[in-house]
C-alpha cells in the first residue's frame, strides 16, 4: 500500500513539473524601459522618475551618466544602466586613469550615498551601437579596451561584484544569409573583435547585450511580414531545420543565439537593450500597430522561450524607449523621432501592461506647458517665399510627421506649412521673432490640430538634453533629409 502511495506521489509530482515547464518560464519576466534625452524640451527628470514610479517600471537604461538624472533616481529603487557614449571610448581604452575617473565621477558616489538618495546601478554599458554598421570603424575597435579598464577601477573601488559591464551590439552586427536562424552568425567584419567580446563577457559572467529590431528587419528589409513581426496568430510560420517561427521576434532572437553558438559561446545569457515599434514617422509607424507589437512582446516572453532556448528567455528586456525624442538623427528615417511609449511630455499613446498589474499606463503629472499658442501661416500675405521659410524652419525644428506616412503627411497645402511653423515656434520657447518668417507667420490662439494630427505647444523648460557630439553629422544629414521630405510635399499639394 505504501509502495502504491509513493507511486501515486512520484507521478504527481511528474505532471506538475511538467504544467510548471510548459506554462511558465525558467526565469521572471523582466521589463525595463530605455531613458533617452536628446529632445529639445526633455520633462525635467524628477518628473520622468516619477512617470516611472507610477508605471511600476523598475528597470531603466541611460546613454549617459548625466548628473541631474541620477540624483532624480537615488533612492528609488529603480536598477539602473549607465552608459558610456562612444566619445568616451578612445580614452577609457587607452588610459586606466581615464576610466579610473569616470568610475569616480559617474558611479561610486552615486552608489555609495545614504540608503534614501543611493543609485541602484547594476550595468555600465559601454559605448552606443559602436558595432552598427553606418559607423564603420569609428568606435568598435576601443569598446573591449575601454571595457577591461572600466572594470579594472570598477575592482579598485570595490564594485566589480555589484555591477557589471555589457557592450551593447546593433541589430545590423549579426546576420543570416538565408534569412533563417540556423545561419546565423556575426558580421565578418567584426569577428575578431566579436570574438574578444564574447571572451570578455563569458570571463566576467557579464550577459550578451543586444539590440533586436523587427520594425527595422520589416521596415528596411521586407523579409519578414507586418504579421509576422506583430505576433499575428495568421502569420505565416517560417520553418528552419525541423523548428517553426511564428514570430519576427523569435527569428531574430535565434538568428542570434547560433551565431553566439557558431562563434563558440552557445550558453551566454542575452540581454535585449532595445526593442519597440514606433508611431509616427513612416507607414506602419503608428500607435496602435505600437501596441499590437508591445502587447504581443510583452504576452510572448511570459509564456515561453523560442525555439532555439524554450526555457531560456532573455534575462531582461528593455523596450525602446519611454519618450519621444525630437532631436534623435533620422538618418535611418523620421520615425527614429517617434518610438516612445510616451510622447515627448510624457502622454500615453497606447495602453499596454509593463508592471503585471493594469492595462492602464499613468500619464506623466503636473507637466508645465507654454501658453496655448501656435504660430501658423499668415493667409493675408504672398506665398512666394513660403518654400524657402518652412526649408528654414525645418533644418532645426522637427518635421518628421509630415514625412510619407506620417500623422501629418496629408495636410493640405499651406497647413503642412503651418505645422513647420509652428514646430520651430515651440522649440524656440514662443518667442515673438520665432514666429516672423519673412512675415508669413502669425501666432494665433487657436488650435490648428487637425484629426490624428497634433500641433504641440512646447514645455517649460530651462533644460536641453546633451547631444553626443559623434552624432553632430547624423544631425546634419537628418536635417537634409527633412527639409527635401517637406519640400516634396509641398509640391505634391501645389
Amino acid at each position: 500500500m505504501a509502495s502504491t502511495n509513493l507511486h501515486f506521489l512520484l507521478k504527481w509530482f511528474m505532471l506538475l513539473a511538467l504544467f510548471s515547464w510548459v506554462h511558465f518560464p525558467s526565469r521572471a519576466l523582466a521589463i525595463g524601459v530605455n531613458w533617452g534625452r536628446m529632445a529639445s524640451h526633455p520633462l525635467p527628470p524628477a518628473q520622468v522618475v516619477q512617470l516611472l514610479k507610477a508605471n511600476k517600471v523598475t528597470k531603466v537604461r541611460l546613454f549617459d551618466a548625466d548628473p541631474d538624472v541620477l540624483e532624480s533616481l537615488g533612492g528609488s529603487d529603480i536598477g539602473v544602466i549607465v552608459g558610456v557614449p562612444n566619445t568616451m571610448l578612445r580614452s577609457l581604452n587607452s588610459s586606466l586613469k581615464a576610466a579610473e575617473n569616470w568610475v569616480h565621477d559617474n558611479l561610486t558616489r552615486y552608489v555609495s550615498a545614504g540608503a534614501s538618495s543611493a543609485v541602484q546601478i547594476e550595468y555600465i554599458s559601454v559605448g552606443d551601437d559602436s558595432f552598427l554598421q553606418s559607423y564603420g570603424k569609428q568606435f568598435y575597435p576601443f569598446v573591449v579596451g575601454a571595457a577591461a579598464n572600466l572594470r579594472t577601477a570598477l575592482i579598485k573601488v570595490e564594485l566589480a561584484e555589484k555591477i557589471k559591464i555589457v557592450i551593447p551590439c546593433s541589430y545590423d552586427a549579426f546576420l543570416s544569409e538565408s534569412g533563417l536562424p540556423s545561419g546565423g552568425q556575426f558580421r565578418t567584419d567584426i569577428n575578431k573583435t566579436m570574438s574578444e567580446v564574447l571572451t570578455f563577457l563569458s570571463k566576467h559572467r557579464s550577459p550578451f547585450f543586444v539590440t533586436i529590431s523587427p520594425f527595422l528587419s520589416f521596415h528596411q528589409t521586407k523579409n519578414i511580414s507586418l504579421d509576422l513581426a506583430l505576433f499575428k496568430q495568421t502569420a505565416r510560420p517560417r520553418n528552419d531545420s525541423g523548428k517553426s517561427y511564428r514570430n519576427g521576434f523569435n527569428l531574430s532572437y535565434d538568428t542570434l543565439v547560433m551565431a553566439l553558438s557558431s562563434a563558440g559561446f552557445p550558453h551566454l545569457d542575452v540581454i535585449i537593450g532595445q526593442i519597440g515599434w514606433p508611431t509616427d514617422g513612416a507607414a506602419n509607424a503608428t500607435s496602435s500597430i505600437a501596441q499590437d507589437f508591445i502587447r504581443g512582446l510583452l504576452g510572448h516572453l511570459d509564456r515561453s522561450g523560442t525555439p532555439l532556448r524554450p526555457q531560456t528567455p532573455p534575462l531582461e528586456t528593455y523596450i525602446f524607449s519611454l519618450l519621444d525624442e525630437d532631436q534623435k538623427s533620422t538618418v535611418a528615417g523620421n520615425f527614429e523621432r517617434h518610438w516612445g511609449i510616451f510622447t515627448f511630455d510624457g502622454q500615453a499613446k497606447y495602453q499596454v501592461d509593463l508592471s503585471h498589474g493594469s492595462n492602464r499606463l499613468v500619464n506623466a503629472q503636473n507637466v508645465q506647458y507654454l501658453s496655448s499658442k501656435w504660430c501658423v501661416v499668415n493667409n493675408n500675405k504672398g506665398m512666394s517665399n513660403l518654400t524657402a521659410q518652412a526649408s528654414q524652419a525645418c533644418s532645426t525644428a522637427d518635421c518628421s510627421a509630415l514625412s510619407l506616412g506620417g500623422s501629418c503627411y496629408n495636410l493640405s497645402w499651406p497647413a503642412n506649412v503651418s505645422y513647420a511653423f509652428n514646430s520651430y515656434y515651440q522649440q524656440h520657447d514662443q518667442r515673438a521673432d520665432s514666429c516672423a518668417f519673412g512675415g508669413l507667420g502669425l501666432i494665433t490662439t487657436v488650435d490648428p490640430s487637425v484629426g490624428s494630427c497634433r500641433f504641440p505647444i512646447g514645455l517649460r523648460s530651462s533644460l536641453s538634453a546633451p547631444v553626443d557630439r559623434s552624432t553632430m553629422f547624423h544631425l546634419f544629414i537628418s536635417q537634409v533629409v527633412t527639409i527635401a521630405i517637406l519640400s516634396c510635399l509641398m509640391r505634391e499639394t501645389w
